[in-house]
Formats: structure tokens, C-alpha cells, sequence
């Protein structure tokens, strides 16, 4: 009889199971704000809990240019499967290169998410960036995508950032599919269009930079969880951008890709976000490019 009650207590768990998940999914606690927090030199976090007039979280990284031994890291090829990169984490990103923060970076494909048991990439599998992406001063993705639906941050090796191609070389460019903000205003191409893309709340990622060009400014938008953050459409993200200073900003990757990382104290990939893939909250999305940095020396 005791292998019948082991095969019940089973069977109970794997029942109760997702109703426990529900619940804890509907009420977990909401993290606490945080103002001006700096994780490291020069790189300050901010985090933003608002629950009027719906549910939203997002989170703010402001990096200082002229911060002695910043360097910034994109992800470099690594051919698989005929495809430029093999897809990981940004938490493994950062591990792997010894980052201190890291985000997620270009759209991509193949990709498809159908849930926990139906999706691609797993971690390993090969995927290619949309658009143009350069790691270490080499040019790794020429991008597939047209021209017009690309637009790109670039980092030079003297960690000037612009949104146009510089004369100087470039350490670094990831690249995303539209201006959000163009001379400190929502992007007048998008504000006249009527593409229900742009009204739809998702998670988010945003790079800006500020008016000075002194500043990078790294976005996430915590979102698709409901009671906890809903998320941000186009103009809603946009004023997000400019009230925290940013004044020329770049729509990245955004959904269940959107995660911010950190390395913990014992340098563990600690997520400052919260991640949204297969509809299970904190799992991250295994993916292409990455955008990181370092502050060497500290």
C-alpha cells in the first residue's frame, strides 16, 4: 500500500501544483522602489513601482561615459547551424564575460514561443540578428532586415555614443527597429502612424542617450504580468524615456527577451528585472545579441 500512496501524493502535487503557482503568480509581493542607487562606478539604477492607473515596473540604469575603465561588450559570432550565434541568456552572456550588468539587445530569428514545451531557441541553437551588430570593433552581423527598419546604437572605442555612424571606430553597435524619441520628443513618424504595434503594452528595452551626449541610459519595462506590471506601449515608454532624461532613444528587443542582469556580489547573474518566457515569470528567454559593460580596475 505504500507505493499506492506515493502514486496519490503524486498525483496531488501535480494537481495543486499550477493552482499554487496561480496564486503565488496573482499575489506575489511588489518589490520596493529604488532612487539613485549606484551598482557600480559611474552606473547608477533607479527603479520605478507604480500602481495607478495600472500596474507598472521598469528600471533605470544611467552610465556615465567618462567613467575610468568602462568598457562596453557586445556578443561576438560564435557560427552555429549556419547561423551567426548560438543562443544564450543574458545572464550567461554576463558570465561568460565577466560583465557587471548586461541587457538584451537585437531582434532576431528564428524564434517562435508556443510555451514551456513548444519553442525556439533553446540555449546552444543557432539564431541570427535582423540588423547590423558589431563586437570588438568587428563587424559580426551585416543584419538581413531592410535598411529602414534598422537603426542602431554605436559605442567608439573612446565610449562616445550616437545613434549615427561615427568617423571614429566602433567598439560596439547593437541595433533595434525604431527611434522612440528623436530630439527629446516622441518620434513624429511613429505619432502619425496607426500601426497597432505601437498601442500594445509588452515588456520593453530602450537605450537613449542624454541631451549632452554624456550619458547612456538603459531602459527595462517589467510586463504581460498581470497584478505585477502590465507594461508600456510606444508613447508610454516614450515619455518614460524623456522624463528620465533621455533625449534621443532606440526601441531594442522587447517581450520575453527584456531582462536587466547584474553580477551579484559573488558575481552570480542577479536579475534587477523581471523576465517573462513561456509565460513563466523570471525565466529568460535564451536569445542572440547582448549588450554589456565592465568597469575594469574597480
Amino acid at each position: 500500500m505504500g507505493w499506492l500512496r506515493k502514486v496519490w501524493g503524486i498525483g496531488l502535487l501535480l494537481l495543486f501544483a499550477p493552482i499554487i503557482y496561480l496564486l503565488w503568480y496573482h499575489n506575489r509581493p511588489l518589490p520596493e522602489p529604488i532612487t539613485q542607487e549606484m551598482l557600480f562606478p559611474g552606473v547608477v539604477y533607479t527603479r520605478v513601482v507604480e500602481q495607478s492607473p495600472r500596474p507598472l515596473i521598469y528600471h533605470v540604469v544611467q552610465i556615465d561615459l567618462q567613467t575610468p575603465g568602462l568598457r562596453f561588450v557586445a556578443t561576438p559570432a560564435n557560427p552555429t547551424d549556419g547561423h551567426t550565434y548560438a543562443a544564450q541568456t543574458v545572464s550567461q552572456f554576463l558570465t561568460a564575460n565577466q560583465l557587471d550588468l548586461a541587457i538584451n539587445a537585437d531582434f532576431f530569428n528564428p524564434w517562435r514561443d508556443y510555451g514551456p514545451f513548444d519553442y525556439y531557441p533553446h540555449v546552444g541553437e543557432g539564431v541570427d540578428g535582423r540588423c547590423p551588430a558589431i563586437s570588438n570593433g568587428t563587424v559580426i552581423e551585416p543584419g538581413y532586415a531592410p535598411t529602414e527598419k534598422c537603426h542602431s546604437l554605436y559605442i567608439t572605442m573612446d565610449n562616445q555614443a550616437s545613434f549615427s555612424a561615427p568617423d571614429d571606430p566602433v567598439q560596439v553597435a547593437v541595433s533595434g527597429n525604431v527611434m522612440l524619441l528623436v530630439d527629446g520628443v516622441y518620434n513624429p513618424e511613429l505619432a502619425a502612424s496607426d500601426d497597432p504595434y505601437l498601442v500594445k503594452r509588452h515588456p520593453r528595452t530602450v537605450a537613449a542617450i542624454d541631451e549632452n551626449g554624456t550619458h547612456l541610459l538603459l531602459f527595462v519595462v517589467d510586463g504581460r504580468q498581470p497584478h505585477y506590471s502590465d507594461g508600456a506601449n510606444m508613447p508610454e515608454l516614450a515619455e518614460i524615456v524623456r522624463r528620465h532624461g533621455g533625449y534621443a532613444a532606440l526601441n531594442l528587443d522587447g517581450g520575453g527577451s527584456s531582462v536587466l542582469v547584474v553580477a551579484g556580489e559573488d558575481g552570480q547573474p542577479q536579475q534587477l528585472s523581471s523576465a517573462i518566457h513561456n509565460r513563466i515569470p523570471g525565466r529568460e528567454r535564451p536569445i542572440a545579441n547582448h549588450f554589456g559593460l565592465v568597469i575594469e580596475g574597480q
